[in-house]
């Protein structure tokens, strides 16, 4: 079938990219879902850092790739051996496929899914199949990747079975699509990575989708004290609506301000800016004895001196958080469950709608940090 999609064929584009277009809107041709895949008609999908690394080329993909990871929509046909998914299901899209069969998934942590973080290297489903090609060419030459099983910012997609989490129709998909990443990551990190619990004290440093999420995630659990770190006044004034006990300006003495509102040092400190002076920064924050937690993703040549004495003689805690150490068919129905109650308010991280067309512009936003979540809606 024929779909529309937003299509990377060179990586490093210079800013703003509203006049140089990284994305280009292309026709291309999608094949019928295989043996354990999936077609799904796309709803709503979220600009995330993790696409704006690959058009930036901090994060090095294959190319050409039809971007997008972080999605909901609903089932439309169904391959080999699905069984348990009917066309007219609503699902969110999961950014790393688990087999259920490797090493990671067999001790119950698919997020570390060995065949998934390949397959997502290489630009290909889970079964190593590439769905998508461009219909002016043979299919071989003609391939387009898929960005981490997904490539959502497209009418339609074909995905793994397992890179899906079935949710209930009365959930607006274009809600339910930041479950499917911003979500899973930065309350996963909270809850399942940090495990926060009530009345701890709580700093998270950069506040984008997935940091703000982990703001809501550290006051759902429970924490006495939730302090909010970024370099701009208009993210911490949104992390003080969403009930930050304090906020402090990113800086030079931010370590400072932050031990002194907490007495030393916070318990468990998480850092979401994928920056190594950010994640500095998070370890000077977090006290004796603490955690400190990072699901940023700077470039990946990016290294961090850790002071070995201090690591020890303080009994410190450094760990890294990838996906939220989710398990998604868990913890996807159990963060909607407490967005439904009220606990999660989630929706207050969008920025605002976009069509298709205006995605260029949207990254330009998200680059320069005017917007925390904008969602590509394709069901209006």
């Amino acid at each position: 079938m024929k779909i529309e999609a937003a299509v990377l064929r060179r990586r490093g584009a210079p800013r703003p990219y509203a006049e140089s277009r990284p994305l280009a809107i292309e026709t291309l041709e999608l094949d019928p879902p295989g043996q354990g895949e999936v077609l799904v008609r796309i709803a709503a999908a979220g600009l995330c850092h993790s696409d704006l690394s690959v058009i930036d080329g901090s994060r090095p993909r294959p190319v050409p790739m039809a971007l997008g990871h972080e999605a909901a929509g609903v089932v439309e046909a169904l391959g080999a051996d699905v069984g348990d998914l009917a066309v007219g299901n609503h699902v969110v899209m999961v950014f790393m496929p688990s087999c259920g069969h490797c090493l990671p998934c067999a001790e119950g942590r698919p997020a570390l899914c060995e065949p998934g973080a390949a397959a997502n290297g290489a630009g290909t489903l889970l079964s190593g199949a590439v769905r998508l090609h461009d219909p002016a060419m043979d299919a071989a030459a003609g391939a387009v990747h898929h960005h981490l099983g997904c490539s959502a910012f497209a009418s339609h997609a074909v995905v793994a079975r397992r890179s899906l989490v079935k949710v209930d129709a009365d959930l607006p998909l274009h809600e339910a699509a930041l479950f499917g990443c911003a979500v899973l990551t930065g309350v996963g990190a909270v809850i399942n990575t940090a495990a926060v619990r009530a009345g701890q004290t709580v700093a998270v440093v950069g506040l984008g989708g997935v940091g703000l999420a982990a703001v809501l995630g550290a006051i759902a659990a429970g924490a006495a004290q939730v302090i909010a770190v970024d370099l701009m006044e208009d993210k911490l004034a949104l992390a003080r609506g969403l009930g930050a006990s304090a906020t402090v300006l990113a800086g030079a003495d931010a370590a400072a301000q932050v031990r002194a509102l907490t007495a030393g040092g916070c318990d468990v400190v998480l850092e979401m800016a994928g920056s190594v002076r950010a994640l500095e920064s998070a370890v000077a924050m977090t006290r004796r004895g603490g955690t400190t937690v990072t699901a940023g993703l700077p470039p990946a040549d990016a290294a961090l001196p850790v002071n070995i004495v201090a690591l020890v003689g303080e009994e410190r805690t450094l760990k890294g958080s990838y996906i939220g150490t989710c398990v998604p068919m868990r913890d996807i129905p159990r963060y909607v469950a407490l967005y439904r109650a009220g606990r999660l308010p989630v929706d207050r991280l969008v920025s605002g709608y976009l069509s298709l067309a205006e995605i260029n512009q949207g990254f330009d936003a998200l680059a320069e940090g005017r917007a925390v979540r904008q969602i590509v809606r394709f069901d209006r």
